[in-house]
């Protein structure tokens, strides 16, 4: 069979192309939007497919440079460490800390089920993580990351299951974060406890041409970050233990935004750094997705379902009887939970979306609003990573 090698440059641009099919597709689409599939998935899902039929039809095998992708990974996360504000955590208060001991319950569970189950099916216990809070809390950036970890450690195609349990996440956290919700709210009349606060966050509003000019030592601070993150990842590696590639940029990040936050000798970019985050991981993720080798998933089909399926019935009982009560067990609670189900299950949008359909022809919740970003980004990531990686090592 023919076999065609494109390099990283062209590697990039048809990622690229992913991305416009993808967003062409989704505003075409409602099922999508409603979702919040992201279009990296629907364009690079619909190129990966394309290049497994040309592999199993036996007319060209594809082979993409993925140098780039490693690049734009450890950009985005440092970008993500970039977004840490300390300062979040004073005003988040009680509810804040419930949630991180909720996430960390959920990490340790979703990877737990994920290496029971695998043996129980008799797979590869590293199969198990491919379903547990690498796809599920951690979505398709984690699990591009944190695939590449796994097939290090042997598991071949386990970037491409991960990625397919992350998709599945996505349907699954928007299915059952709002009907869990609704009947929470409806069964206890929980409307009667909303709180109603007149009180938004309000942004300033910056100059267009002002805000150009910032992307340049925005983009510096990200350099800087990603050089002494460099050191930094080295100096982890050196404890034996495996760590992604982008744990050094990740906490370096952190700590030039704090640090200029609380001394005050330089400006901090957040935004600007934000953006930038935002489209390495557009580039990220469409490269990930159209490297996907589907065909490797037909051996492993029938346990991946089974798997996720038992995750899903377990975030359900958990939301529905521990997660609500932990919260608190009121209006906030409620949209806080599905909230959680969203990210526990899929992504922050998702969390976002099933927030909005909660909330809607009910009252808002600030509450909610406030930190299911929070939580579901930057603290989402530093968990689940720490969790993964503590499983990683333990049954390696």
């Amino acid at each position: 069979m023919q076999t065609v090698t494109i390099d990283m440059y062209l590697t990039l641009a048809i990622a690229v192309g992913a991305l416009y099919l993808g967003g062409a597709i989704k505003q075409k689409v409602p099922f999508f939007e409603r979702f919040c599939i992201p279009a990296p998935v629907i364009g690079g899902g619909i190129i990966s497919i394309l290049v497994c039929i040309l592999h199993v039809a036996g007319i060209v095998d594809i082979f993409f440079d993925e140098t780039l992708k490693d690049i734009c990974m450890i950009v985005f996360f440092t970008s993500v460490g970039y977004s840490l504000d300390v300062s979040v955590f004073k005003s988040g208060g009680k509810m804040l800390v419930r949630l991180i001991v909720i996430m960390i319950v959920i990490a340790f569970v979703q990877n737990g089920m994920g290496i029971g189950l695998a043996r129980l099916l008799n797979v590869d216990t590293l199969v198990g993580m491919c379903t547990g809070s690498i796809p599920l809390l951690g979505g398709h950036g984690t699990s591009a990351a944190f695939g590449t970890v796994l097939e290090g450690k042997g598991l071949n195609g386990a970037t491409t299951f991960c990625l397919a349990a992350a998709t599945y996440g996505l349907i699954a956290g928007g299915l059952v974060g709002g009907p869990v919700a609704g009947s929470l709210i409806k069964k206890y009349d929980l409307l009667r406890t909303a709180k109603v606060s007149d009180d938004t966050v309000q942004k300033e509003k910056k100059d267009i041409k002002e805000e150009f000019f910032q992307f340049a030592p925005a983009a510096c601070h990200i350099a800087v970050a990603l050089g002494i993150g460099s050191i930094v990842s080295g100096l982890i590696s050196k404890t034996g233990m495996i760590f992604p590639d982008y744990i050094g940029g990740l906490v370096t990040g952190a700590v030039i935004r704090n640090v200029g936050m609380c001394s005050g000798k330089y400006k901090v970019y957040a935004d600007e750094v934000n953006k930038i985050g935002g489209v390495m991981l557009e580039f990220f993720l469409g490269i990930a997705l159209i490297t996907m080798k589907i065909w490797l998933l037909a051996d492993l089909a029938v346990p991946l379902i089974i798997m996720l399926a038992a995750q899903t019935l377990f975030m359900i009982i958990f939301a529905r009887f521990a997660m609500f009560r932990i919260l608190g067990g009121d209006y906030d609670a409620a949209v806080l939970t599905a909230g959680v189900c969203g990210f526990g299950l899929g992504a922050t949008p998702v969390a976002m979306a099933n927030i909005q359909s909660v909330t809607y022809n009910r009252l808002p919740s600030n509450t909610a609003y406030i930190l299911i970003p929070i939580t579901g980004s930057f603290l989402n990531d530093i968990i689940n990573s720490t969790t993964i990686l503590f499983f990683i090592n333990l049954i390696s």
